[in-house]
Protein backbone atom coordinates (compact mmCIF):
# COMPACT_ATOMS: atom_id res chain seq x y z
CA UNK A 1 0.00 0.00 0.00
CA UNK A 2 1.44 3.28 -0.96
CA UNK A 3 -0.07 6.95 0.71
CA UNK A 4 -0.88 9.26 -1.83
CA UNK A 5 -2.13 12.82 -1.54
CA UNK A 6 -4.00 14.74 -4.50
CA UNK A 7 -5.36 18.23 -4.68
CA UNK A 8 -8.63 17.48 -5.93
CA UNK A 9 -11.23 20.27 -7.36
CA UNK A 10 -9.34 22.86 -5.09
CA UNK A 11 -9.15 20.71 -2.18
CA UNK A 12 -6.28 18.44 -0.52
CA UNK A 13 -7.61 14.92 -0.27
CA UNK A 14 -5.14 11.98 0.79
CA UNK A 15 -5.90 7.78 1.15
CA UNK A 16 -3.87 4.74 1.16
CA UNK A 17 -3.97 2.73 -2.04
CA UNK A 18 -2.28 -0.19 -4.14
CA UNK A 19 0.15 0.77 -6.36
CA UNK A 20 -2.05 -0.69 -9.36
CA UNK A 21 -4.65 1.95 -8.17
CA UNK A 22 -5.91 3.87 -11.30
CA UNK A 23 -7.11 6.82 -10.60
CA UNK A 24 -10.50 6.05 -12.04
CA UNK A 25 -10.74 3.98 -9.10
CA UNK A 26 -9.78 6.39 -6.12
CA UNK A 27 -11.49 9.11 -7.27
CA UNK A 28 -15.16 7.12 -7.83
CA UNK A 29 -14.20 5.08 -4.51
CA UNK A 30 -12.46 6.96 -1.89
CA UNK A 31 -13.60 10.38 -3.08
CA UNK A 32 -17.29 9.33 -4.02
CA UNK A 33 -16.90 11.36 -7.39
CA UNK A 34 -18.67 9.07 -9.32
CA UNK A 35 -18.86 11.61 -12.51
CA UNK A 36 -15.70 10.37 -13.59
CA UNK A 37 -17.37 6.99 -15.63
CA UNK A 38 -15.92 4.37 -16.57
CA UNK A 39 -16.07 2.39 -19.90
CA UNK A 40 -12.96 0.44 -21.57
CA UNK A 41 -10.56 0.30 -19.05
CA UNK A 42 -8.01 0.47 -22.15
CA UNK A 43 -8.09 4.55 -22.71
CA UNK A 44 -9.60 4.28 -25.50
CA UNK A 45 -13.46 5.19 -24.82
CA UNK A 46 -12.69 8.55 -23.39
CA UNK A 47 -15.48 8.43 -20.40
CA UNK A 48 -13.08 8.62 -17.75
CA UNK A 49 -11.55 11.96 -18.91
CA UNK A 50 -10.12 14.13 -16.17
CA UNK A 51 -7.94 17.40 -15.86
CA UNK A 52 -4.57 16.42 -14.66
CA UNK A 53 -2.51 19.76 -14.49
CA UNK A 54 -4.38 21.67 -16.54
CA UNK A 55 -4.22 19.08 -19.35
CA UNK A 56 -7.05 16.32 -20.28
CA UNK A 57 -5.99 12.13 -19.19
CA UNK A 58 -7.26 9.27 -19.16
CA UNK A 59 -8.08 8.55 -15.43
CA UNK A 60 -8.55 4.72 -15.91
CA UNK A 61 -5.06 4.39 -17.07
CA UNK A 62 -3.27 6.96 -14.76
CA UNK A 63 -2.18 5.44 -11.88
CA UNK A 64 -3.52 7.64 -8.65
CA UNK A 65 0.22 6.98 -7.15
CA UNK A 66 1.81 8.69 -9.51
CA UNK A 67 -0.41 11.67 -9.39
CA UNK A 68 1.11 12.41 -6.06
CA UNK A 69 0.84 16.24 -5.37
CA UNK A 70 -1.10 16.67 -8.80
CA UNK A 71 -4.29 18.91 -8.75
CA UNK A 72 -7.03 16.88 -10.38
CA UNK A 73 -10.44 18.53 -12.02
CA UNK A 74 -13.60 16.45 -12.48
CA UNK A 75 -16.58 16.68 -14.00
CA UNK A 76 -17.99 17.29 -10.47
CA UNK A 77 -15.11 20.29 -10.11
CA UNK A 78 -16.61 22.16 -13.33
CA UNK A 79 -19.68 23.32 -11.69
CA UNK A 80 -19.07 27.18 -11.78
CA UNK A 81 -16.67 26.93 -14.78
CA UNK A 82 -17.62 29.65 -17.61
CA UNK A 83 -16.63 27.28 -20.23
CA UNK A 84 -18.61 24.14 -18.47
CA UNK A 85 -21.65 26.21 -18.48
CA UNK A 86 -21.62 27.15 -21.99
CA UNK A 87 -20.75 23.62 -23.23
CA UNK A 88 -23.61 22.22 -21.17
CA UNK A 89 -26.20 24.56 -22.73
CA UNK A 90 -24.87 24.23 -26.03
CA UNK A 91 -24.93 20.18 -25.32
CA UNK A 92 -28.67 20.44 -24.31
CA UNK A 93 -29.85 22.90 -27.08
CA UNK A 94 -28.08 20.83 -29.82
CA UNK A 95 -28.70 18.07 -28.34
CA UNK A 96 -25.32 16.35 -27.74
CA UNK A 97 -26.30 13.72 -25.59
CA UNK A 98 -28.41 11.13 -25.12
CA UNK A 99 -27.85 8.37 -22.23
CA UNK A 100 -24.96 10.61 -20.98
CA UNK A 101 -22.85 7.90 -20.40
CA UNK A 102 -19.88 8.88 -22.19
CA UNK A 103 -20.94 12.80 -21.68
CA UNK A 104 -18.42 13.80 -18.31
CA UNK A 105 -15.29 12.95 -20.94
CA UNK A 106 -16.94 14.74 -23.56
CA UNK A 107 -17.58 17.83 -21.47
CA UNK A 108 -13.94 17.83 -20.21
CA UNK A 109 -12.19 17.27 -23.63
CA UNK A 110 -14.40 19.64 -25.18
CA UNK A 111 -13.17 22.08 -22.86
CA UNK A 112 -9.50 21.97 -23.86
CA UNK A 113 -11.18 22.46 -27.42
CA UNK A 114 -12.94 25.80 -26.89
CA UNK A 115 -9.81 27.01 -24.40
CA UNK A 116 -6.86 25.68 -26.97
CA UNK A 117 -7.94 26.31 -30.46
CA UNK A 118 -8.90 29.36 -32.11
CA UNK A 119 -10.91 29.10 -35.30
CA UNK A 120 -11.24 25.48 -35.57
CA UNK A 121 -13.47 23.55 -39.03
CA UNK A 122 -16.05 21.00 -37.85
CA UNK A 123 -13.34 18.36 -39.47
CA UNK A 124 -10.68 19.66 -36.70
CA UNK A 125 -13.09 19.51 -33.91
CA UNK A 126 -14.03 15.62 -35.26
CA UNK A 127 -10.31 14.82 -35.10
CA UNK A 128 -9.88 16.71 -31.96
CA UNK A 129 -12.74 14.68 -30.58
CA UNK A 130 -11.96 11.26 -32.12
CA UNK A 131 -10.78 9.84 -28.53
CA UNK A 132 -13.90 10.31 -27.11
CA UNK A 133 -16.19 7.49 -28.30
CA UNK A 134 -20.37 8.32 -28.06
CA UNK A 135 -22.74 5.20 -29.04
CA UNK A 136 -26.01 7.51 -29.07
CA UNK A 137 -25.79 10.84 -31.01
CA UNK A 138 -23.67 10.19 -33.87
CA UNK A 139 -21.46 13.04 -32.63
CA UNK A 140 -23.16 15.79 -34.94
CA UNK A 141 -24.82 17.73 -31.64
CA UNK A 142 -21.94 17.14 -29.86
CA UNK A 143 -19.78 18.72 -32.74
CA UNK A 144 -22.05 21.74 -32.97
CA UNK A 145 -22.48 22.79 -29.64
CA UNK A 146 -18.47 22.99 -29.23
CA UNK A 147 -18.37 25.02 -32.77
CA UNK A 148 -21.19 27.43 -31.17
CA UNK A 149 -19.46 27.78 -27.60
CA UNK A 150 -16.46 28.87 -29.84
CA UNK A 151 -18.00 31.29 -32.18
CA UNK A 152 -19.86 32.98 -29.46
CA UNK A 153 -16.99 33.42 -27.40
CA UNK A 154 -14.48 34.25 -30.33
CA UNK A 155 -17.44 37.12 -31.81
CA UNK A 156 -17.26 38.26 -27.35
CA UNK A 157 -13.41 38.63 -27.95
CA UNK A 158 -12.26 35.62 -25.91
CA UNK A 159 -9.45 34.06 -27.88
CA UNK A 160 -8.12 31.02 -27.64
CA UNK A 161 -5.20 30.45 -24.90
CA UNK A 162 -1.58 29.79 -26.39
CA UNK A 163 0.17 27.57 -24.68
CA UNK A 164 4.05 25.90 -25.24
CA UNK A 165 2.43 23.20 -26.54
CA UNK A 166 4.13 21.15 -23.60
CA UNK A 167 4.38 17.23 -24.45
CA UNK A 168 4.61 14.46 -21.67
CA UNK A 169 2.66 12.79 -19.17
CA UNK A 170 0.56 14.46 -17.07
CA UNK A 171 0.71 14.27 -12.82
CA UNK A 172 2.89 15.07 -10.02
CA UNK A 173 4.96 18.16 -10.87
CA UNK A 174 4.11 18.43 -14.29
CA UNK A 175 2.04 21.78 -13.80
CA UNK A 176 5.62 23.22 -12.42
CA UNK A 177 6.60 22.72 -16.11
CA UNK A 178 3.78 24.13 -17.94
CA UNK A 179 4.81 27.98 -19.38
CA UNK A 180 2.81 30.50 -18.22
CA UNK A 181 -0.51 30.81 -20.91
CA UNK A 182 -0.76 34.28 -23.02
CA UNK A 183 -3.95 35.59 -24.80
CA UNK A 184 -3.40 36.72 -28.25
CA UNK A 185 -6.01 38.99 -29.35
CA UNK A 186 -8.79 37.69 -31.59
CA UNK A 187 -7.91 40.24 -34.73
CA UNK A 188 -4.93 39.36 -34.16
CA UNK A 189 -2.54 36.84 -36.21
CA UNK A 190 0.67 35.68 -34.92
CA UNK A 191 3.82 37.22 -37.07
CA UNK A 192 6.26 34.52 -38.71
CA UNK A 193 8.77 35.60 -36.19
CA UNK A 194 6.43 34.88 -33.08
CA UNK A 195 5.61 31.57 -34.05
CA UNK A 196 9.47 30.78 -34.80
CA UNK A 197 9.89 32.04 -31.30
CA UNK A 198 7.04 29.64 -30.08
CA UNK A 199 8.75 27.03 -31.91
CA UNK A 200 11.96 27.50 -30.30
CA UNK A 201 10.67 28.05 -27.09
CA UNK A 202 8.47 24.80 -27.49
CA UNK A 203 11.71 22.32 -28.12
CA UNK A 204 13.26 23.89 -25.55
CA UNK A 205 10.98 22.67 -23.10
CA UNK A 206 10.74 19.28 -24.88
CA UNK A 207 14.16 18.74 -23.58
CA UNK A 208 13.16 18.76 -19.60
CA UNK A 209 15.48 17.45 -17.92
CA UNK A 210 12.64 15.91 -15.21
CA UNK A 211 10.49 14.38 -17.71
CA UNK A 212 10.25 10.88 -17.16
CA UNK A 213 8.81 8.54 -20.08
CA UNK A 214 4.98 6.77 -19.49
CA UNK A 215 6.69 3.58 -21.42
CA UNK A 216 10.29 2.62 -21.78
CA UNK A 217 12.01 -1.10 -22.74
CA UNK A 218 15.51 -1.86 -23.76
CA UNK A 219 16.56 -4.30 -26.76
CA UNK A 220 19.75 -5.38 -28.05
CA UNK A 221 20.95 -6.15 -31.96
CA UNK A 222 24.11 -7.39 -33.41
CA UNK A 223 25.59 -6.31 -36.60
CA UNK A 224 28.10 -7.96 -38.78
CA UNK A 225 30.62 -5.41 -38.51
CA UNK A 226 33.22 -3.82 -36.44
CA UNK A 227 32.25 -1.92 -33.72
CA UNK A 228 34.89 0.81 -34.47
CA UNK A 229 32.70 0.99 -38.36
CA UNK A 230 29.49 0.92 -36.34
CA UNK A 231 30.03 3.95 -33.96
CA UNK A 232 31.74 6.35 -36.79
CA UNK A 233 28.67 5.22 -39.08
CA UNK A 234 26.21 5.86 -35.89
CA UNK A 235 27.53 9.70 -35.89
CA UNK A 236 26.26 10.34 -38.93
CA UNK A 237 22.73 10.89 -38.12
CA UNK A 238 21.66 11.55 -40.99
CA UNK A 239 22.99 7.80 -42.78
CA UNK A 240 21.12 6.78 -39.64
CA UNK A 241 17.71 7.98 -39.87
CA UNK A 242 18.20 6.61 -43.93
CA UNK A 243 17.86 3.01 -42.22
CA UNK A 244 14.93 4.23 -40.07
CA UNK A 245 11.49 3.28 -41.87
CA UNK A 246 9.76 6.63 -42.19
CA UNK A 247 12.01 9.28 -41.16
CA UNK A 248 13.72 11.97 -42.49
CA UNK A 249 16.27 14.71 -41.46
CA UNK A 250 15.79 18.39 -42.91
CA UNK A 251 20.01 18.42 -43.10
CA UNK A 252 22.77 17.72 -40.67
CA UNK A 253 22.49 18.98 -36.48
CA UNK A 254 23.58 22.29 -35.71
CA UNK A 255 24.85 21.93 -32.14
CA UNK A 256 23.57 18.72 -31.43
CA UNK A 257 19.96 20.02 -32.76
CA UNK A 258 18.05 18.74 -35.75
CA UNK A 259 14.85 18.95 -37.06
CA UNK A 260 12.76 16.24 -39.11
CA UNK A 261 9.59 14.16 -39.17
CA UNK A 262 8.59 10.60 -39.43
CA UNK A 263 5.77 9.17 -41.32
CA UNK A 264 3.66 6.45 -39.31
CA UNK A 265 0.36 4.51 -40.40
CA UNK A 266 -1.73 2.48 -38.90
CA UNK A 267 -4.48 0.96 -40.38
CA UNK A 268 -6.58 4.02 -42.19
CA UNK A 269 -4.60 6.38 -39.60
CA UNK A 270 -1.40 8.31 -41.54
CA UNK A 271 0.54 10.54 -39.52
CA UNK A 272 3.55 13.06 -40.40
CA UNK A 273 4.99 13.40 -36.82
CA UNK A 274 7.07 17.01 -37.14
CA UNK A 275 9.57 17.76 -34.89
CA UNK A 276 12.83 18.60 -33.08
CA UNK A 277 15.34 16.07 -31.55
CA UNK A 278 18.63 16.52 -29.49
CA UNK A 279 21.64 14.25 -30.11
CA UNK A 280 24.88 13.98 -27.92
CA UNK A 281 27.59 11.03 -28.28
CA UNK A 282 30.14 10.23 -25.54
CA UNK A 283 33.19 9.07 -27.35
CA UNK A 284 34.77 7.57 -24.37
CA UNK A 285 32.45 5.10 -23.26
CA UNK A 286 31.35 5.02 -27.07
CA UNK A 287 27.00 5.96 -26.21
CA UNK A 288 24.98 8.90 -27.40
CA UNK A 289 21.29 10.20 -26.74
CA UNK A 290 18.96 11.35 -29.09
CA UNK A 291 16.19 13.54 -27.17
CA UNK A 292 13.08 14.24 -29.11
CA UNK A 293 9.30 15.39 -29.78
CA UNK A 294 7.08 15.62 -32.34
CA UNK A 295 3.68 16.61 -33.23
CA UNK A 296 0.79 15.64 -35.84
CA UNK A 297 -1.65 18.44 -36.87
CA UNK A 298 -3.94 16.19 -38.71
CA UNK A 299 -4.61 13.35 -35.94
CA UNK A 300 -3.74 15.74 -32.99
CA UNK A 301 -1.05 13.27 -31.87
CA UNK A 302 1.70 14.12 -30.13
CA UNK A 303 5.42 12.18 -28.80
CA UNK A 304 7.74 12.99 -27.34
CA UNK A 305 10.91 10.08 -26.49
CA UNK A 306 14.48 9.39 -25.20
CA UNK A 307 17.02 6.89 -27.09
CA UNK A 308 20.34 5.72 -25.37
CA UNK A 309 22.36 3.31 -27.14
CA UNK A 310 25.92 2.11 -26.41
CA UNK A 311 27.93 -0.14 -28.94
CA UNK A 312 30.11 -2.74 -27.86
CA UNK A 313 32.73 -5.42 -29.53
CA UNK A 314 30.93 -8.64 -30.19
CA UNK A 315 31.95 -11.83 -29.83
CA UNK A 316 34.09 -11.95 -32.88
CA UNK A 317 35.88 -8.91 -34.21
CA UNK A 318 33.57 -8.13 -36.83
CA UNK A 319 30.49 -8.17 -34.75
CA UNK A 320 28.84 -5.26 -33.13
CA UNK A 321 26.42 -5.07 -30.16
CA UNK A 322 24.44 -2.42 -29.82
CA UNK A 323 21.89 -2.07 -26.57
CA UNK A 324 19.51 0.29 -26.74
CA UNK A 325 16.96 2.24 -23.95
CA UNK A 326 14.08 3.67 -25.25
CA UNK A 327 11.34 5.62 -23.61
CA UNK A 328 8.53 7.08 -25.27
CA UNK A 329 4.98 8.89 -24.53
CA UNK A 330 2.32 9.15 -27.26
CA UNK A 331 -0.81 11.27 -26.74
CA UNK A 332 -3.87 12.15 -28.65
CA UNK A 333 -5.24 9.73 -31.24
CA UNK A 334 -2.19 7.10 -31.78
CA UNK A 335 -2.18 7.12 -28.14
CA UNK A 336 -4.74 3.92 -28.35
CA UNK A 337 -1.88 2.07 -29.57
CA UNK A 338 0.89 2.72 -27.04
CA UNK A 339 0.26 -0.53 -24.58
CA UNK A 340 3.43 -1.38 -23.54
CA UNK A 341 3.02 -5.30 -24.89
CA UNK A 342 1.78 -4.05 -28.13
CA UNK A 343 4.70 -1.79 -28.31
CA UNK A 344 7.33 -3.82 -27.64
CA UNK A 345 6.51 -6.16 -30.39
CA UNK A 346 6.36 -3.71 -32.89
CA UNK A 347 9.19 -2.19 -31.55
CA UNK A 348 11.06 -5.86 -32.27
CA UNK A 349 9.93 -5.45 -35.64
CA UNK A 350 10.75 -1.60 -36.13
CA UNK A 351 14.19 -2.63 -34.77
CA UNK A 352 14.58 -5.85 -36.99
CA UNK A 353 14.07 -3.11 -40.06
CA UNK A 354 16.06 -0.74 -39.16
CA UNK A 355 19.02 -3.91 -38.73
CA UNK A 356 18.62 -4.69 -41.90
CA UNK A 357 18.81 -1.46 -43.60
CA UNK A 358 21.87 -0.60 -41.35
CA UNK A 359 24.14 -4.18 -42.58
CA UNK A 360 23.02 -2.93 -46.35
CA UNK A 361 23.97 0.69 -46.03
CA UNK A 362 27.71 -0.71 -43.65
CA UNK A 363 28.09 -3.41 -46.48
CA UNK A 364 27.52 -0.96 -49.33
CA UNK A 365 31.15 -0.03 -51.19
CA UNK A 366 29.44 2.85 -53.31
CA UNK A 367 29.63 0.81 -56.65
CA UNK A 368 26.40 -0.16 -58.38
CA UNK A 369 24.46 3.19 -58.19
CA UNK A 370 22.49 4.01 -55.30
CA UNK A 371 22.54 2.93 -51.88
CA UNK A 372 20.03 0.59 -51.07
CA UNK A 373 16.77 2.42 -50.48
CA UNK A 374 14.59 2.04 -47.37
CA UNK A 375 10.69 2.93 -46.72
CA UNK A 376 9.98 6.53 -46.11
CA UNK A 377 6.88 5.60 -44.40
CA UNK A 378 6.49 2.73 -40.92
CA UNK A 379 3.53 1.08 -41.17
CA UNK A 380 2.60 -0.14 -38.21
CA UNK A 381 -0.76 -1.52 -39.63
CA UNK A 382 0.98 -3.94 -41.24
CA UNK A 383 3.50 -5.03 -38.55
CA UNK A 384 0.56 -5.58 -35.92
CA UNK A 385 -1.25 -7.73 -38.59
CA UNK A 386 1.92 -9.95 -38.95
CA UNK A 387 2.63 -10.10 -35.33
CA UNK A 388 -0.99 -11.28 -34.61
CA UNK A 389 -1.05 -14.10 -37.35
CA UNK A 390 2.27 -14.80 -35.58
CA UNK A 391 0.83 -15.18 -32.19
CA UNK A 392 -2.14 -16.84 -33.58
CA UNK A 393 0.44 -19.53 -34.94
CA UNK A 394 1.96 -19.63 -32.03
CA UNK A 395 -1.20 -20.36 -29.76
CA UNK A 396 -2.33 -22.87 -31.88
CA UNK A 397 1.36 -24.81 -32.01
CA UNK A 398 1.09 -24.65 -28.59
CA UNK A 399 -2.56 -26.40 -28.60
CA UNK A 400 -1.38 -29.00 -30.73
CA UNK A 401 1.96 -29.49 -28.86
CA UNK A 402 -0.25 -30.16 -25.32
CA UNK A 403 -2.52 -32.79 -27.52
CA UNK A 404 0.05 -34.88 -28.14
Amino acid sequence: MKPVAINVNGSPVSATVEPRTHLADFLRETQNLTGTHIGCEHGVCGACTVIIDGQPARSCITFAATCEGADVVTIEGLDQDEVAIELRDAFKREHGLQCGYCTPGMMVSARDIVLRMENPSEHDVRIAMSGNLCRCTGYVGITKAILSVIAARRARGISAIVTSNRLGPVGSGHAKGVVEVKPVAATEKPTAKAQAKSADEGSAAAFDPNWKPQTSFNQSFKVAHPSSVVWDFFGRVSEVAKCLPGATLEGEPVDGNVKGKIKVKVGPISADFNGVAFVTRDEANKSGTIVGSGKDTRSNSATRGAITYTVKPGATENETLVDVVIGFTLTGMLAQFSRSGLVQDVANRLIGAFTQNLEARLSYTGEGGEAPPVSNEFDAGSLMTSMIMDRIKAFFAFLFKRGR
